[in-house]
């Protein structure tokens, strides 16, 4: 590993960051978790040497490589505790904003002209500033009022010097420490690397913009900002602008005069939508990325980060979020194993079953205001590692989803019964879901297969019944193998024969011994000890044959 003068800081902050969390509780709990070494009281409340608090805040203090990294560790519950887990999913940065003068040179080279040209008004503070870029408001010559977000300058170099830095110092702790080697933090850093190329490319967040909000295009109490495309490049995002605030930051009052379960229920089937239906997914609905407009309505906003199911999994996370709603513990317990990997010899199913039918059933009876449904599947997860058994990792992700989700509720409606409106929302879009799959359209590849069905079965059935009045039909059963089976027997008749002569040419060779006779050998009637050294050098060369060259004792050996 080369050390230049440039990553000395880098270096110095990460070696720092690890000298205070190394000898702590937490990072060796972490590290149990990782190596599926956890005790059995594991689940009962532990005091740590740094508090969430004190773990968010230095995570802040490292930079926002570092801030991105927790919030993608607050996706793993098989390795943190809850109330880390928690401060961590809502771990959010805090840094100075852009100067004007570099927010105006970047817009004017990405867009190809001048600010005065493109827009009629720009203002110059921003309504918003985080590590990767920040937003203004501005106004179209049109009239049209836009919010424009600008990529910082050099951030894309920042993060990947940073994570540069992360996988250097990890691969030279693999090489001397078996803690790094299964801890899995290659695959940590893998997936932040991931992450944060899509959160930096701008493009990709306009088409997840014009995506959500053709598929949530019929709530009519969501807003999706929709991408100018025209003022639009990977650095620069101009969208429509939305005039809200924090869903949390409603008023007590507020919450009293107004009726919010409407909306609360429709925030509901749209996320349900999203999962079941759609297979892309909100992935960051944190309270900061839900506004709440001035007339009433939620609009969802930065899809730098999104999720996406294959249709497999939509299903399986159907039958696990009704299992979830109906407190059905067995249920839960199937589908998890059904969608999950494990080893048979280490997995330890019984326990597992009874630990998930406990979790599901101690949850049956929470609302919103106790934000269950989110942190029941973290919890699922933990039990699931514990007993070595590996979940999707998409399950952790609509855990933290979800857990964002129960926030929002608990504050617009806290006696709402998330389990009920999912057992009602999640039939109706199956409904909607069967129907779609009726259209004509969407039986273009059916009717194709079935056409060369009817092509091909006449033909086939004619050959079949060709052969059975031709007695020249066979049917092939890939079960035992007969050869092997002959061969056996053969082999055991063989030896059978062959013992049977030996022990007659001993008894003859006795009797022969009791007959005078001229050829003797060492004194003794030669014929006799012919037959004699003849039944000794057969009996050994069976002997041979039986303990060295059959098959089942070699294998047996090997073993």
């Amino acid at each position: 590993m080369s050390v230049f003068p440039d990553n000395l800081e880098r270096y110095r902050k990460f070696i720092g960051f690890m000298l205070k969390y190394w000898n702590s509780e937490l990072f060796h709990q972490t590290a149990n978790s990782a190596m599926e070494d956890v005790p059995e009281d594991e689940d009962k409340e532990t005091d740590y040497d740094q508090t969430p608090e004190e773990l968010v805040e230095d995570l802040k203090n490292m930079g926002p490589t570092y801030i991105k990294m927790g919030q993608l560790l607050s996706t793993r519950p098989d390795l943190l505790p809850d109330n880390y887990l928690k401060a961590l999913a809502s771990l959010q940065d805090d840094v100075p904003p852009i100067p004007y003068e570099d927010v105006h040179r970047i817009i004017e080279k990405e867009i190809g002209t001048r600010i005065s040209k493109a827009f009629e008004t720009f203002e110059e503070k921003p309504l918003a500033s985080a590590s990767i870029g920040q937003v203004h408001k501005a106004i179209l010559r049109s009239g049209k009022p836009v919010a424009v977000k600008i990529q910082r300058p050099g951030i894309r170099k920042k993060f990947l010097e940073d994570l540069d830095t992360l996988e250097e110092l990890a691969e030279m702790a693999v090489k001397h420490s078996q803690v790094a080697k299964r801890y899995a933090f290659d695959n940590v850093l893998a997936e932040l690397r991931r992450i944060l190329l899509q959160e930096l490319d701008y493009d990709r967040e306009a088409t997840n913009l014009l995506t959500l909000g053709k598929n949530l295009k019929h709530f009519k109490n969501l807003i999706v900002p929709q991408p100018i495309l025209d003022y639009s490049t990977s650095k620069v995002l101009t969208m429509d602008f939305i005039d809200g605030r924090k869903v949390t930051s409603i008023s007590p009052l507020k919450q009293l005069e107004v009726d919010y379960s409407p909306i609360v229920d429709e925030l509901v089937e749209a996320y349900l939508q999203q999962v079941i239906n759609d297979g892309f997914v909100h992935a960051d609905p944190h309270p900061g990325n839900i506004q709440f407009t001035s007339d009433n309505k939620i609009a969802l906003i930065d899809l730098g980060m999104v999720a996406k199911f294959t249709p497999g999994l939509q299903e399986d996370l159907l039958q696990l979020l009704m299992a979830i709603s109906r407190s059905n513990g067995q249920d839960t317990a199937h589908v998890l194993l059904n969608m999950s990997e494990f080893d048979p010899d280490k997995a330890d199913v019984k326990k597992f079953d009874k630990q998930i039918s406990d979790l599901v059933m101690d949850s049956q009876t929470s609302t919103a205001k106790d934000m269950q449904t989110g942190r029941l599947l973290i919890q699922l997860n933990r039990v699931a590692a514990r007993n070595h058994i590996h979940i999707p990792v998409e399950v952790n992700i609509l855990g933290k989803i979800l857990l964002n989700i129960d926030q929002i509720i608990a504050v617009l409606d806290p006696d709402f019964d998330l389990k009920q409106a999912i057992r009602k929302h999640v039939n109706e879009i199956m409904r909607k879901k069967m129907y779609e799959e009726l259209k004509p359209e969407n039986f273009f590849s059916f009717v194709l297969e079935t056409k060369k069905l009817a092509e091909h079965l006449p033909e086939r059935i004619n050959k079949i019944s060709d052969n059975l009045a031709n007695n020249r039909f066979k049917l092939n059963i890939d079960a035992i193998d007969e050869q092997r089976i002959t061969d056996g027997f053969q082999k055991v008749a063989n030896r059978i024969t062959l013992g049977l002569i030996i022990a007659a040419m001993i008894i003859g060779a006795s009797m022969l011994m009791q007959v005078p006779s001229d050829f003797t050998i060492f004194g003794y009637p030669g014929l006799a000890i012919v037959f004699f050294l003849l039944a000794a050098v057969m009996g050994i060369y069976l002997s041979y044959i039986i303990i060295f060259k059959d098959e089942n004792l070699n294998s047996r050996k090997d073993d």
